[in-house]
């Protein structure tokens, strides 16, 4: 069976319940209003029969007399006709009056009269109305019993009772039922054609496909917009956000895009005129992030639908590219290390040969005295770790290539060796980078000053150079859309870095650190940038005299 039919089929069958549901209770609120109307009209006929001033003093006469009143009297007394003529009026069952003691003076039934009523009656002689549906000689009624007064006041003197038969109480149910029923078949009626319009047009929405059909294409849809690992944003022609799953989400930065403008979303300038423009091939930095855009028009049948945008995370591709990229200058440094230490061992075995023992031992002493290999870079000495100083090293030997100068400052006190190597590298790495960049197209000479302090595990690094500071003035260096790192573009760039600084920080808060910058510098002195490693050296153990004896 097609959903459509059993969506049909159960609709009609909630609607009928529904519908069932309502008569039944309109039913029973129907014969509760026709027996309070009963009980009501029996209790006001009631009211005003004991209230009638004849009623009261032949009442209260016959309840003075101790003795028990005649029936023929009674038969052709005046409260016999009040009660008849009420009775003819109102088509009440009976009118029923009674003494204190319960016997009846008035009865549509003579041969009752004088004798004693077949109900209850002391209630009533206490001074309370009863309303009740009560079964006596002349069959089940609705019917109100009052208390009758004699005109002086006082106790009751007896009671009056009028009762209306259930046949006469429900005259009016069979109309009320049919009206019931012309309502429900009316609401049924009505239900199966709105189902049978919503069937039609849902068919038409769907294609003619069922939801089986459509829980499928939703699966599948989810299943490839979340398991690659690319961001795809989808926008109708009009900029909307109709599509975007949770890796765009993550890359972005955004939250809740769906029925946005795309340009209402908090994201950098660049990235919303990318994909406004239609641009392909765009690479941004969001956040603490590196991503590259793509973004790619929809159509059909010449009908353009609008835009889908490939997002793809390439920030460990570039973290990666900056720790070969320092790879590359160690091993330059450990290159040229063991070039030098080729010639002094050239030099030392030819001093033995020649048997002059005594240079060659003071040759070697001085080498032992002066280090390793001279890099160049002044105050130098002060950084104890090998890795460091190979670093900073083949990181001068490159910025002398462009004319720039690389010294540690005299406020560096490093005690400990390096633990975390690879991180370490890449962000020095990039902040010197970026400084020898900027140094070069500042005043001659040109210089960068590396200054290393450690804390504990804590490595703190602050790198300033003698470029022109940042440009423009005000600019976040680290909220920026990348440039290529070419000639022309270092010129227009902050600092002349692209992802560096990000990349940078980025690193340095997955270790709960930071980069940050200290001075923006200007046209007298170039900028300042900090950076905060935790768990990045390892501990010092006892004092610096006995650690290097």
């Amino acid at each position: 069976m097609r959903f459509a039919t059993r969506l049909l089929l159960m609709q009609l069958a909630t609607v009928t319940a529904v519908v069932a549901v309502c008569a039944l209770v309109f039913g029973w609120l129907g014969v509760r209003q026709l027996r309070a109307e009963s009980e009501s009209a029996a209790l006001n006929i009631a009211r005003t029969v004991a209230e009638d001033p004849d009623v009261k003093a032949l009442v209260a006469e016959f309840s003075a007399d101790p003795g028990t009143p005649d029936a023929a009297q009674l038969r052709t007394g005046a409260l016999q006709q009040i009660a008849a003529d009420v009775a003819d009026r109102t088509d009440a069952l009976f009118v029923v009056i009674t003494d204190d003691h319960g016997i009846r003076l008035a009865h549509p039934t003579e041969e009752l009269l004088g004798q004693v009523v077949s109900t209850p009656f002391a209630e009533v002689l206490e001074g309370n109305e009863v309303v009740d549906w009560e079964v006596g000689t002349l069959g089940e009624s609705a019917r109100a019993k009052v208390p009758v007064y004699a005109e002086d006041g006082g106790d009751p003197v007896g009671e009056v009772s009028v009762g209306f038969e259930r046949a006469s109480v429900f005259d009016d149910l069979p109309a009320l039922v049919a009206t019931i029923a012309i309502a429900a078949i009316g609401g049924l009626a009505l239900a199966a054609a709105a189902t049978l319009v919503l069937r039609r047009r849902f068919e038409r929405l769907t294609l003619g496909l069922q939801p089986e059909d459509l829980v499928t294409l939703v699966q599948n849809q989810a299943a490839v917009l979340e398991g690659v690992g690319d961001g795809v944003v989808a926008l109708d022609p009009d900029g909307v956000v109709r599509v975007c799953n949770e890796a765009a989400e993550r890359m972005l930065g955004i939250d809740a895009p769906l029925g946005r403008r795309f340009d209402e979303l908090a994201l950098p300038d660049t990235v919303r005129a990318a994909v406004r423009d239609g641009a392909s091939g765009v690479e941004a930095v969001v956040g603490d992030r590196v991503l590259y855009l793509d973004t790619r028009p929809v159509q059909r049948d010449a009908r353009a639908l609008g835009q889908i945008v490939v997002v793809r995370d390439r920030t460990d591709v570039e973290a990666l590219a900056g720790r070969l990229e320092t790879v590359r200058a160690m091993t330059e440094a450990l290159r040229v290390q063991r070039h030098e230490f080729a010639n002094r061992l050239h030099v030392a075995s030819g001093l033995i040969d020649a048997e002059r023992v005594d240079e060659a031992r003071a040759f070697l002493g001085d080498l032992t005295e002066r280090g390793t290999v001279d890099f160049g870079v002044a105050g130098l000495e002060r950084v104890p770790d090998a890795f460091l100083t190979s670093l900073l090293g083949a990181t001068a030997a490159t910025a002398r290539e462009r004319g720039v100068t690389v010294r540690i400052s005299e406020d560096t006190l490093l005690l400990s060796e390096v633990a975390a190597a690879e991180d370490v590298a890449a962000v020095l790495g990039n902040l010197v980078g970026n400084a020898v960049t900027a140094a070069v197209g500042g005043p001659r000479p040109g210089w960068v000053e590396v200054a290393l302090l450690g804390d504990g595990d804590e490595l703190v690094i602050t790198v300033a150079d003698s470029g022109g500071g940042i440009r423009p003035p005000g600019a976040d260096p680290f909220a920026r859309v990348a440039a290529r790192e070419t000639e022309a573009s270092r010129n227009d760039t902050v600092h002349g870095h692209g992802f560096g600084l990000p990349l940078s920080r980025d690193l340095a808060r997955r270790r709960g650190g930071d980069v940050w910058l200290i001075d923006p510098g200007g046209a007298a002195a170039g900028a300042v940038f900090g950076a905060r490693l935790p768990g990045a050296l390892r501990p010092a153990d006892g004092n610096p005299e006995e650690r290097n004896a």
